[in-house]
């Protein structure tokens, strides 16, 4: 069994990669950091330590890596029976022509065996996405002998993986928890059994209560801590204003979750006090300017600020300290961030409020305009 798994950073080795290789796949790396792939291909394994209160080191051996735009990687795709993706979304298109092109070779090879492509990132229906960017690329016969032969199952996923510095560069250090959940219906062929993965009917529920419970505390954290001067993540939450604005957020997140999906506001209040604890994890150490990179990705309509604040408003539900997040993340100053440095450009020329009608959806009138623009100013009085 061979897995391809594109991009080599710390989550594609420490999480994806990982489990993929655990599950007996061969597993190959497809990047375009020259060094990295030549670490890759000189060491062939790596270790991933697993650092938290339970602490333990796992051993990934016989990876190999290619450049994600060679020949090679299409030759590679040709014989893959999984892809995996953890690049960020806005790289997705840069991998969709690799990946046409290897389904090319597939059907020109006669390779009919299953093939499934998961995108594993941070965003809604991310698979999608990439499935609509690489059946564009595909002629029609192409595509028409795509949709029998390979599979593109949309997925949730949950790691902490920072970008904490080891003494081999190739390792990579990561909580212990994680959670990989994959949509059932849209495999082609028997589903993988891979441990770590699990298929699932509703993924919708999972994708957004991830992304607007984890990603949506782990973005206030962030945008609070950094207007204060604080590095990390774990000094964040160690603050008592800024924990408490945190947790509130994520609650006022999550009623609007149960709500929407009928989940059991008991267990879902468990699950918040449960990523509040992984913020505090002492052995790992997150910086506030890593977690609040992207500002405007993380403002758009349907991310972890904008749609979780929409959501408790549909339903007439609080959402003061979303709006305080929001109102932080406006703040976020970051001149070696190319989002952070477009979005504080725009504010200075053209003010908050055209700030946030430009990148968030919301329509200029809207009474929501007006309020995150006072809690963009209610914010730095915290």
């Amino acid at each position: 069994m061979k897995a391809i798994q594109f991009g080599a950073g710390n989550i594609g080795r420490g999480f994806i990669g990982a489990v993929l290789s655990q599950a007996g796949y061969e597993l190959i790396f497809a990047d375009v950091v020259e060094e990295l792939l030549n670490q890759i291909n000189s060491r062939r394994e790596y270790v991933v330590h697993v650092s938290d209160h339970n602490s333990y080191d796992i051993e990934i051996k016989g990876v190999r890596a290619v450049n994600s735009g060679s020949a090679e990687a299409v030759a590679e795709i040709a014989q893959a029976d999984i892809i995996t993706t953890a690049v960020g979304l806005r790289i997705l298109k840069f991998v969709a022509p690799t990946v046409a092109k290897g389904i090319a070779a597939r059907k020109a090879a006669g390779n009919d065996r299953p093939l499934n492509v998961i995108a594993c990132e941070n965003g809604l229906r991310a698979t999608s996405q990439l499935k609509d960017l690489v059946f564009a690329q595909l002629d029609p016969d192409v595509a028409e002998w795509a949709k029998a032969h390979v599979g593109f199952p949309d997925a949730a996923v949950d790691r902490i993986v920072p970008p904490v510095r080891c003494e081999v560069p190739l390792d990579v250090a990561v909580e212990e928890y994680f959670e990989w959940d994959v949509e059932r219906a849209s495999f082609v062929g028997p589903i993988p059994e891979i441990k770590g993965m699990t298929p699932v009917d509703n993924l919708l529920a999972y994708v957004e209560r991830k992304l607007f419970t984890l990603n949506t505390g782990h973005a206030t954290a962030a945008y609070l801590g950094k207007l204060k001067g604080i590095n990390t993540i774990g000094e964040c939450v160690a603050d008592p204003k800024i924990a408490a604005i945190v947790k509130e957020a994520m609650q006022q997140s999550g009623e609007g979750l149960v709500r929407k999906f009928g989940f059991d506001h008991d267990a879902h209040f468990a699950y918040i006090e449960k990523i509040l604890r992984r913020f505090s994890n002492p052995y790992l150490r997150d910086e506030c300017d890593r977690v609040g990179r992207e500002p405007l990705r993380k403002l758009a309509p349907n991310d972890r600020l904008i749609l979780p604040m929409m959501t408790a408003k549909g339903f007439g539900l609080p959402y003061d300290k979303l709006l305080l997040a929001i109102g932080g993340a406006l703040h976020f100053d970051n001149p070696q961030d190319a989002q952070s440095v477009e979005m504080l450009e725009s504010i200075n020329n053209e003010g908050v409020e055209a700030t946030v009608v430009k990148y968030t959806g919301i329509p200029a009138g809207d009474p929501l305009v007006a309020e995150i623009a006072a809690a963009y100013d209610e914010v730095t009085r915290i």
